[in-house]
């Protein structure tokens, strides 16, 4: 059984992370292959692609972080989390959005389907 938890735990770590190598070595190690990622602004596949949308969001938001929110809800192999992109010094979130990820019988993630219910404005 996947522990969700610490699956959705280590996949905002992803998002966290300032350094592009510890950033790539943790892709390699949470997504499949050929994985993929879709939102709204974003549909790419493999792990380069992934890494390039990741490095974008931190590029594009500097001194931000995302962190968890609600309970983080998975049957089978299919997991839902919400998320908040907060600034690291505390205060409102500039964005709010939940995903949707597959995971593979290895406990990967091998798809993530993301939806945003608030953007910056």
């Amino acid at each position: 059984m996947t522990d969700f938890k610490g699956l959705v735990g280590r996949y905002l770590d992803l998002w966290n992370e300032p350094d592009p190598a510890a950033r790539s070595a943790g892709i390699a190690d949470l997504f499949a292959e050929d994985a993929t990622y879709t939102d709204p602004l974003a549909d790419v596949g493999g792990h380069d692609g992934i890494g390039a949308v990741i490095g974008a969001a931190r590029e594009m938001f500097p001194g931000l972080r995302f962190e968890p929110t609600g309970v983080v809800d998975g049957h089978h192999d299919i997991v839902r989390f919400g998320w908040q992109l907060v600034p690291a010094s505390g205060g409102e979130p500039v964005a709010v959005g939940f995903d949707v990820a597959g995971v593979t019988g290895q406990g990967r993630i091998r798809a993530v389907y993301g939806f945003l219910d608030k953007v910056p404005g």
